[in-house]
């Protein structure tokens, strides 16, 4: 789409508007990618989301009047919907982050994983071969489909003092839970529909994300509601489980330059070199919830004697680490939040956000 920039001696100078459709958009990491992409990139956005109990309007309130922002609720297994979304909409882009991710709901009901992140990926994969098979000139040349996946496909690597080595997009796959199959599934028919129909395709896979809107089935936003009503913040097993965690805005501006100027048919892997265990984790947010609101009591008791170590999940993997290198290179880009000050923006959003406190109550934190 081009719209009229400015004007010289009565002709208009265009602008190239990116339109794009975002899957899963009222979700965690979806909605600050249709923030950011509404906000920031002032792309013509439609978002597409089932609005399963992980979506999330609230998210979208700042951007939903915006006339460059469109909502569909909408299942992306629907294939008559999918190919008719395409038609209507004249995507440029597209930016799948539908996907179910609580890894202990996939040891419960795998089934759900099997359809979204499998046969989701498989009907927009078919209903952008479609439409970009209509496509001619440059609208064919600059289109791309960007698949966002996850770490968790390589499967776990072992604990050790000098935290080596790191998964990389030549890591082999390895997944270990229903929830990572699928998206290793989903992951390998990206790439099939990409070497078989030229399909362009980009991939990423990231590191554990956290922020704001982070459903609180999660560790960091069940542990900071958790604190705050005085209730136990459960950790599986010792804690000693590793993540490599990156802020949900730099992960987001990953994806963009991976975009807009990744190679066609490569994967990038996004981490923030920023490796902690979950205990580590919960005790930084004790900590800080100790200086902004401590325990109400006669006596100063540290949010950290809330911890409550339980039962570890099944094939709980060890660690995750992501090198990012090749992103970092290859794209010049790099994360602008640390932990430290990435897990404080985090705690104060939760802390004046009080419509969160109202969470639901769910199983042990998935990480």
């Amino acid at each position: 789409m081009q719209i009229p920039l400015l004007y010289s001696n009565g002709l208009a100078i265009f602008l190239q508007v990116m339109n794009a459709i975002i899957t899963g958009g009222a979700g965690f990491i979806g909605s600050a990618a249709v923030r950011y992409a509404v906000k920031q990139l002032n792309w013509n956005v439609l978002n597409v989301d089932k609005l399963t109990y992980a979506g999330n309007l609230l998210s979208l309130t700042e951007i939903d009047t915006l006339p460059n922002y469109r909502f569909l609720q909408a299942d992306i297994c629907n294939a008559p919907l999918m190919r008719q979304t395409f038609t209507d909409f004249q995507p440029d882009m597209i930016l799948h982050l539908a996907a179910e991710s609580h890894v202990d709901r996939s040891i419960d009901t795998p089934a759900d994983f099997i359809q979204t992140n499998i046969i989701g990926t498989y009907t927009l994969l078919e209903s952008a071969k479609t439409y970009y098979e209509t496509l001619h000139g440059e609208k064919k040349e600059q289109f791309r489909f960007v698949h966002i996946s996850t770490d968790e496909v390589y499967g776990s690597l072992e604990l050790a003092a000098n935290f080596n080595p790191l998964f990389t997009e030549t890591t082999a796959y390895d997944p270990h839970s229903p929830y990572s199959a699928s998206k290793a599934s989903s992951d390998h028919i990206v790439k099939a529909w990409f070497h078989t129909y030229g399909l362009p395709v980009v991939i990423t896979n990231c590191s554990n994300n956290y922020g704001q809107y982070q459903h609180p089935e999660k560790l960091i936003p069940k542990c900071i509601l958790n604190a705050l009503a005085g209730e136990p913040l459960p950790v599986y097993g010792d804690g000693n489980n590793v993540r490599d965690w990156i802020y949900v805005d730099d992960h987001v501006k990953a994806i963009v330059a991976a975009a807009e100027r990744g190679r066609i048919g490569e994967t990038y892997n996004i981490g923030a070199r920023c490796e902690k265990s979950n205990l580590e984790v919960v005790e930084t947010i004790c900590k800080i919830l100790d200086e902004r609101q401590p325990i109400c009591s006669p006596f100063s008791i540290p949010h950290s004697q809330l911890i409550t170590f339980v039962a570890d999940r099944p094939g709980h993997d060890k660690r995750y680490a992501i090198d990012p290198s090749k992103i970092e290179t290859e794209l010049g880009w790099r994360t602008v939040e640390s932990f430290e000050t990435g897990i404080i923006k985090t705690v104060d959003w939760y802390l004046s956000h009080q419509i969160y406190q109202n969470h639901e109550q769910v199983k042990p934190p998935s990480t």
